[in-house]
């Protein structure tokens, strides 16, 4: 658009681009040139001075509209809904409703971890993909029976593509994003004077400039409607509101809470806003109509009522509620403001812990949920977590003020991750030892109703497939992987590294292995396809 503009400019002067160098070339010095009279020469010299006066001033009121073009730049707005329709568009129970012939739900965690995130993410779905197992069902690929996708920063690209374009994924990912100097074409973009008007103005910062370089280059101008028009596993985006920290979820059940229309945002925007780490890049902006839409809690939060005596469960599940009610409020709070989602769940974790205490909670209360049918809960946590080495316990010296501020930040998410992945194995745990204990022989005619009720267990199997690099046999492609930076830009060989790994510790996860046992499943196929 701009050169065409450009061309528009030139043209209305009366300058045609293909005359510039014609303009110019006198000028320039040529020594077989025959000499020439004096007068001669200060007629033709006046004459493209002229010329040279003029092309100056089309250049400059070409300048001046390309810098009028970008500095009139807006962010885009999420559309806003005049009515609330409960469980429709882009969210979980719209797409599943009652998941009677489905006992199993798979969901795929993918942590942040920029560039090595995404690989690593990819490199599990890879492995997915190419695995067969053979059960009840017959003959079918893992990758199918995937439910659910979350995901973090880095890991939101891969699970932002995978949920766009399927099977087609896996002919172009690696071209168009892996392989792909992405940092440095956002620092291009960020350099390009012809940028600099649109970085300030109103809501247009560094982020928005980074969504239009993954439009480029991934997502083609998709938005959640072409989400949704797919028949995929539903792709939960992570992200950060700065102003509360709360975790927010870019699916239509929040949506619903701000009275906006999720199909309209372009998925960029989503994958920008999961990895807007603060400072470095802006925060992505969203306008809030909370409270013009007629909005509604579910049925099923009107169980859990406000009581010191509200199991924990519930307890949790009440606080969670509480939060994302205080966004229906858009007169006090019109615009959101959202950061990189690895500062509230780095792996992507607390929204499923969300679903599986809400459901302990409704089970609780004798309440029917959307996954009573289910038999299994399986997650895999694709976690890229790293632990580099430092040396600052053998320096009598403290380490720097950027180093600190790194770590500083650093050290509180990687706890809080490591928290929720232990929260998740005591629930495990839980149920497990709850179930045991319902169809002990001592228990068995036990009518006391407060043992009943403490031994009442979901009977839905849970678990937890670790797939990070400390699960790596090979202790020195785990402290390999484990150093490899956080940046959009990692070598071919370490891409590669970072998927043939994740392939490795799925399949030999003693985690996976009781699924395939408990499932009477077992792999068939499974055939590398990356280059070692």
């Amino acid at each position: 658009m701009i050169l065409a503009v450009g061309r528009f400019v030139l043209d209305y002067l009366g300058i045609a681009v293909d005359r510039i160098d014609a303009i110019i070339s006198p000028l320039k010095p040529n020594d077989r040139q025959a000499p020439r009279n004096v007068a001669v020469v200060e007629t033709e010299f006046n004459r493209d001075n002229s010329a040279m006066k003029s092309l100056r001033s089309s250049m400059g009121l070409l300048a001046f509209v390309m810098l009028a073009l970008y500095g009139c730049a807006t962010r885009p707005i999420n559309a806003p809904i005049t009515e609330f329709s409960p469980n429709h568009g882009y969210q979980y129970l719209a797409r599943r409703p009652h998941p009677e012939d489905h006992e199993n739900v798979v969901i795929l965690a993918f942590s942040g971890g920029g560039m090595r995130a995404a690989a690593f993410s990819y490199g599990a779905l890879e492995t997915l993909r190419r695995t067969e197992v053979d059960g009840p069902r017959g003959v079918v690929r893992l990758i199918d029976d995937v439910d659910v996708i979350t995901g973090v920063s880095g890991g939101s690209f891969t699970a932002l593509a995978y949920g766009l374009y399927g099977e087609k994924l896996f002919d172009q990912y690696e071209k168009r994003f892996l392989k792909r100097d992405v940092q440095g074409e956002l620092l291009a973009r960020l350099m390009d004077p012809v940028k600099w008007p649109a970085l300030s103005s109103t809501g247009w910062g560094r982020s928005e400039l980074a969504a239009e370089v993954y439009d480029d280059i991934l997502f083609d101008g998709a938005t959640f409607a072409d989400l949704d028009r797919g028949r995929g596993p539903l792709v939960a985006i992570m992200a950060t509101d700065i102003s509360t920290g709360s975790r927010l979820i870019f699916d239509q059940a929040f949506f619903d809470i701000i009275c906006s229309d999720l199909d309209t945002v372009p998925l960029s925007r989503a994958a920008a806003a999961s990895s807007a780490v603060p400072v470095i890049l802006s925060p992505v902006t969203l306008n809030n109509y909370g409270g013009t839409c007629n909005y509604r809690m579910p049925g099923w939060a009107e169980e859990f009522k406000e009581s010191p005596t509200t199991p924990r469960p519930a307890a949790r599940a009440l606080k969670r509620l509480r939060e994302l009610r205080s966004y229906g409020d858009g007169a006090s709070r019109p615009y959101l403001h959202l950061v990189d989602g690895g500062l509230s769940d780095n792996l992507g974790l607390r929204g499923v812990l969300d679903i599986i205490e809400t459901f302990e909670a409704l089970h609780a209360l004798g309440q029917p949920t959307p996954m009573d049918h289910v038999r299994r809960l399986i997650i895999f946590l694709v976690n890229s977590k790293t632990s580099p080495k430092t040396t600052w316990d053998k320096s009598e010296n403290a380490p720097g003020s950027v180093a600190l501020l790194i770590k500083a930040t650093g050290v509180p998410i990687d706890a809080y991750s490591s928290d929720t992945v232990e929260l998740l194995k005591d629930i495990e745990a839980r149920w497990q030892a709850l179930r045991k204990l319902r169809i002990s022989a001592a228990l068995s005619t036990e009518s006391d109703p407060v043992i009943k009720e403490v031994i009442q267990a979901p009977d839905m199997e849970l678990y937890v497939v670790d797939v990070s690099f400390q699960a790596l046999h090979d202790t020195e492609e785990s402290e390999y992987l484990s150093n490899l930076p956080t940046t959009f830009a990692l070598s071919d060989a370490a891409v590669d590294r970072l998927r043939a790994a994740a392939g490795k510790i799925i399949l030999a996860s003693p985690e996976f292995q009781r699924v395939l046992r408990d499932a009477g499943a077992r792999v068939v196929t499974e055939n590398s396809t990356v280059e070692e």
